[in-house]
């Protein structure tokens, strides 16, 4: 069983969603977004280490309102930067030794199944770069800066990339190493795999795992996790839910 270093990108600015909690602290049925998504990891035999990337603005806070809980669940805090990137190769420097893969995950991705982790971690294991994607059923259109259509796009082939993206260490260690010589907008960290000369491996998902962007998109993030069938988290720390 190769194991597995699990770094959860928890340092974005929630641009786009509303109001004044920032998107990875929401409450989403009672616990926060970024917990639900951790406790995807915490438990399983294979995850040698999770890691919770914050921005340096959230830091002081976080350790103090859910500080002695994210110890007690083993999860290490990590100081993001100004990017993504930046945020994902400062965990990159603190992988733990036995670690064999990295996956990335998004906070605001708390709806991912354990049914697709094992998919794709298992994908990953084999042809070193892997990735959740569901793929694209509604008719695409390209828009000008008028807010009009200028073409409808072949939508064949095209598939949303999802998280966990999971890589073996050397790999993803490798592509960020060459990440300022890519001059484009780098997106996500296949990309980055991709630019490097790896191929990446798609596991087909579904939209149920769903990318929390928007307020709007709670209803729909709390109905998933609802339809699911309840998993006891046996690492949530000595106050659990009064301390979230």
């Amino acid at each position: 069983m190769s194991k597995v270093s699990v770094i959860v990108v928890a340092a974005g600015q929630s641009e786009r969603f509303e109001g004044q909690t920032k998107k990875p602290f929401a409450s989403l049925d009672g616990r926060a977004m970024f917990l639900r998504s951790l406790e995807k990891f915490i438990n399983r035999e294979d995850v040698c280490q999770t890691q919770l990337v914050v921005s340096p603005a959230d830091m002081e806070e976080v350790k103090n309102r859910y500080g002695s809980n994210l110890a007690f669940m083993g999860v290490m805090l990590t100081e993001g930067g100004k990017e993504r990137l930046d945020s994902v190769a400062a965990a990159l420097e603190k992988v733990a030794d036995d670690a064999a893969l990295v996956a990335v995950h998004d906070a605001a991705r708390p709806c991912v199944s354990d049914d697709m982790i094992d998919a794709v971690f298992s994908e990953a294991a084999k042809s070193g770069a892997a990735i959740l994607a569901s793929p694209v059923t509604a008719t695409l259109k390209r828009v000008s800066d008028a807010k009009v259509v200028d073409e409808t796009l072949d939508r064949a082939g095209i598939f949303e990339a999802q998280t966990p993206q999971v890589f073996k260490r050397e790999i993803i260690v490798e592509a960020y190493a060459s990440r300022n010589e890519i001059k484009e907008s780098v997106t996500d960290d296949s990309m980055l795999v991709e630019r490097s000369g790896h191929p990446v491996a798609i596991v087909e998902s579904d939209a149920t795992n769903l990318k929390v962007t928007r307020r709007s998109d709670m209803p729909l993030a709390s109905a998933i996790i609802k339809s699911r069938p309840a998993k006891r988290v046996k690492k949530l720390g000595a106050f659990e839910e009064a301390q979230w």
